[in-house]
């Protein structure tokens, strides 16, 4: 039948993206690590080129007051970034 899939597993995730003041990547690969504890499932990297050190993670759920939260008891600043 069109449409169907038989026997596929369909992962859907979300990708949420932030601005962060992260300037080094010894710092981002510290708090890849962090997130890592709270998403072991997940994808999180840091675009160091772009000029908002943009954070993306990306899991089945993620929820972007806790990510917030990690970096700024870090001692970083993060918002979403629309």
């Amino acid at each position: 039948m069109p449409g169907i899939l038989s026997g596929t597993t369909i992962n859907i995730a979300m990708v949420e993206v932030f601005k962060t003041n992260v300037m080094a990547v010894d710092q981002s690969k510290k708090l890849i690590g962090i997130l890592l504890g709270h998403y072991p499932k997940g994808r999180i990297n840091f675009d160091m080129e772009d000029c908002d050190k943009v954070l993306r993670v990306e899991c089945e759920v993620v929820c972007p007051v806790k990510v917030v939260a990690v970096l700024n008891a870090e001692g970083y600043e993060c918002c979403v970034l629309d």
